[in-house]
C-alpha cells in the first residue's frame, strides 16, 4: 500500500521552502527581464550641440543592441550639473543613465561643492574624445594661429571668445590659450555650444573653440585655425593640429565623455551595458557617426575610464587656478 505524506505537516513546508526559493531568485528574474521598459538617457546639454548628438547616436545604437526603447532626456544647466545630479539621484535599476561629461567630474569639483562624486555612478565606460575646433569670425584679419596671436596681442582684451558656459570645456581651453600666449581675452558664457557658433556667425563674438563650429567651418561660415587634440579633424583634414600650428597648448588626456548609472545598480546590469557599449563602438559605421558630434569613438573599460577621470581632475586642480577659473564659496 502507498503511503503518502502527513498532508497537515508537508503542506506549510513546502510553502515556506517555496517562499525562500522565490525570495532568492526574484532578483535574478528581474535581472534576467531587464530591459522590461524604456530607458531614459540623461544628456546634460540642450539640443544641438556635440553631446546632444552624441547622446542621440549612442541611446539608439545602445537601443538596437538591447531590442530596447533608449530614449534622450535633454537636462541643461549649471555646466552639466543639473542633468547629472539627476542621474546620481535616480533609482539604480539600469533605467536612468548618463552620457557623461568628463567636466562634470573633473572640472567642476574644482570650482564648485557638487552633491555628487564619482562615487555616486556606477561606470559603464569610456565612449568618445573631443575634438574642439578654434574658429574666428570670417571678418576677423587672421588666417592662421601665429596672426591670430599677434593679432590679440595687439589688440589687449578686445577679442572676445564664446563657450557652452562657464567650466565649460571651450571656457577652459580659451583660458589656457590666454595663459599659454600670454594674450589677454574676454570671455562671453552662453547657455550652449550651439549658441556660441550662432553668435560668431553673426559676428558679435571674434571666435569659439568648440566641435559644434564645424559644419559652420564646412559651410565657409566661419574660418578654422587649428584643431584642440592630438590628431587633425577627420572632417577637415586642411586643419592642423595646435601643435602643428606651433603651439604646444595643456588639453586634457582623458575620455571626453562616458555612460554612467547610479551606484548600486545590479552587477549584471553593468555588464550587460558595458558589453553592449564595446560592440557598439567597434563597429565602423558608428565610429563615422561620431564624427558629427566631432568626437572620436574611444572605448575605456569602466577602471579605464575612472582611472582617467581621477587623473585629469588632479590636473584641473592646478590648471584652472592659473587660468583664473576659480572656486566659488
Amino acid at each position: 500500500m502507498i503511503r503518502f505524506p502527513n498532508l497537515r505537516l508537508f503542506t506549510p513546508l513546502a510553502a515556506l521552502l517555496s517562499l525562500l526559493v522565490g525570495l532568492c531568485t526574484a532578483p535574478a528574474w528581474a535581472q534576467d527581464s531587464w530591459p522590461a521598459r524604456p530607458i531614459r538617457m540623461v544628456v546634460p546639454f540642450p539640443p544641438g550641440g556635440s553631446s546632444d548628438i552624441l547622446g542621440r547616436i549612442v541611446a539608439d545604437r545602445l537601443g538596437r543592441m538591447l531590442n530596447a526603447n533608449v530614449f534622450v532626456d535633454n537636462k541643461p544647466g549649471g555646466t552639466t550639473q543639473i542633468g547629472t545630479d539627476f542621474v546620481a539621484n535616480a533609482a539604480p535599476d539600469g533605467y536612468t543613465l548618463l552620457l557623461g561629461a568628463a567636466s562634470s567630474f573633473t572640472v567642476l569639483p574644482n570650482l564648485r561643492k557638487l552633491s555628487y562624486s564619482m562615487d555616486s555612478f556606477e561606470a559603464v565606460g569610456g565612449v568618445a574624445d573631443y575634438i574642439a575646433v578654434m574658429a574666428v569670425r570670417k571678418t576677423l584679419p587672421v588666417k592662421d594661429m601665429k596672426e591670430f596671436v599677434a593679432y590679440a596681442k595687439a589688440h589687449p582684451k578686445k577679442l572676445s571668445f564664446g563657450s557652452a558656459g562657464e567650466a565649460s570645456a571651450g571656457h577652459v581651453y580659451g583660458g589656457t590659450l590666454s595663459r599659454d600666449t600670454g594674450i589677454e581675452l574676454l570671455h562671453v558664457p552662453f547657455r550652449g555650444s550651439v549658441d556660441a557658433v550662432n553668435a560668431l556667425v553673426a559676428g558679435d563674438i571674434d571666435f569659439v573653440i568648440d566641435g559644434a563650429a564645424t559644419p559652420m567651418v564646412k559651410a565657409g561660415r566661419a574660418v578654422p585655425l587649428a584643431t584642440f587634440y592630438r590628431v587633425r579633424h577627420p572632417e577637415l583634414p586642411n586643419v592642423p593640429t595646435l601643435k602643428e600650428a606651433g603651439f604646444d597648448i595643456a588639453t586634457s588626456k582623458g575620455a571626453g565623455w562616458g555612460v554612467l548609472a547610479p551606484r548600486g545598480t545590479p552587477k549584471a546590469v553593468m555588464a550587460r551595458l558595458s558589453e553592449a557599449l564595446r560592440k557598439i563602438l567597434a563597429d565602423k559605421s558608428v565610429q563615422e557617426e561620431f564624427l558629427r558630434a566631432n568626437s572620436i569613438a574611444s572605448w575605456q573599460t569602466p577602471e579605464e575610464f575612472r582611472l582617467g577621470l581621477q587623473a585629469d581632475q588632479k590636473m584641473y586642480s592646478e590648471l584652472l587656478p592659473a587660468i583664473g577659473v576659480s572656486k566659488s564659496q
